[in-house]
């Protein structure tokens, strides 16, 4: 089932505005995080903001290097991974898709694998695959992928794992992204259990896969009932992530993902991006909407999306 034209805008603009919600908490420990209530664009006064010489509103890597995806979908629904990482090297160089071209907070993993795009390094080979280098990085870029593409679970699944590669290589990290591609397509067809449903699916396509499927059984799904820090590993991202979701409203499971402090940009950008896909860009405070900066490559983007149906 393809998604519609409001699942995409939901899905890009929950992604960006929860991104944008979680950078000044970056970093905070969730007894640093103010109440629900009070988190907000700004945070309340004496807050000590993550990132000061950020503008409210604007996205970080995450939202930029998923606008870098979907543009690269848009380019080639099959994925031009080399597209694909020449956009990546755009953006960590010359601020393409970032907020006024102005990058801040590129991850370690990330930025080693960009320097060795820059070096030569084939796409397919750029990412670092130990397993100390499973950073959420891939994952929360990924969400254009259940977006864009229409082709069936199997070639979802695999090209989540190659926008992986790019960045991060290890198997786990691929597993991560895919699972959370099933999940969106799941949010996407209006599933009653779509998280359930998804790891059913990946289950199936993982039969063959031995690495993959042990990762997913042994690495992934043990985590479900115990991980939800908000940190930035990449299995606890994916974990905290389906905790905010269980929250009813966009607004509610955006402050939930930013409550559980750490990498509060992230774990809200990716759960928002699900809550955008479920509620619509009309299911996003107006308030944090309206304060949104670079709204014009969003729009030049969705407009691209138009044309092309």
């Amino acid at each position: 089932m393809a998604a519609t034209f409001k699942q995409i805008e939901g899905g890009l603009w929950g992604l960006l505005v929860g991104d944008a919600m979680g950078v000044p908490y970056e970093f905070h420990s969730p007894r640093e995080i103010p109440p629900l209530k009070e988190i907000e664009m700004i945070p309340p006064a004496g807050f000590s903001r993550s990132h000061a010489h950020v503008p409210p509103g604007t996205w970080s890597d995450d939202g930029a290097q998923a606008l870098c995806l979907a543009a690269s979908m848009l380019h080639d629904p099959r994925l031009d991974l080399p597209d694909f990482a020449e956009r990546l090297q755009a953006w960590a160089k010359n601020g393409y898709m970032a907020v006024s071209g102005k990058v801040f907070d590129i991850g370690i993993q990330t930025g080693s694998a960009i320097r060795r795009l820059a070096n030569g390094v084939p796409p397919l080979e750029s990412g670092l695959n130990g397993e100390g280098n499973n950073g959420n990085g891939s994952l929360m870029r990924v969400l254009p992928l259940a977006l864009f593409y229409d082709g069936d679970d199997v070639s979802l699944v695999e090209l989540a794992h190659r926008q992986s590669l790019v960045t991060h290589a290890h198997p786990r990290s691929q597993a991560c992204c895919a699972l959370y591609c099933l999940w969106a397509r799941c949010e996407i067809e209006g599933l009653v259990s779509p998280w359930g449903e998804a790891v059913a699916r990946l289950r199936g396509i993982y039969r063959h896969k031995s690495i993959h499927r042990e990762e997913l059984e042994k690495e992934i799904l043990p985590a479900e009932k115990s991980s939800s820090a908000g940190s930035g590993y990449v299995v606890d991202s994916l974990h905290s992530a389906r905790v905010a979701c269980q929250e009813e409203m966009y607004g509610d499971i955006v402050r939930a993902a930013i409550a559980l402090g750490n990498d509060t940009d992230t774990t809200a950008c990716i759960s928002g991006g699900i809550a955008g896909i479920r509620y619509g860009k009309a299911g996003i405070p107006a308030a944090w909407s309206d304060a949104m900066r670079g709204r014009e490559i969003v729009v030049s983007l969705l407009e691209q999306v138009v044309a092309s149906r």
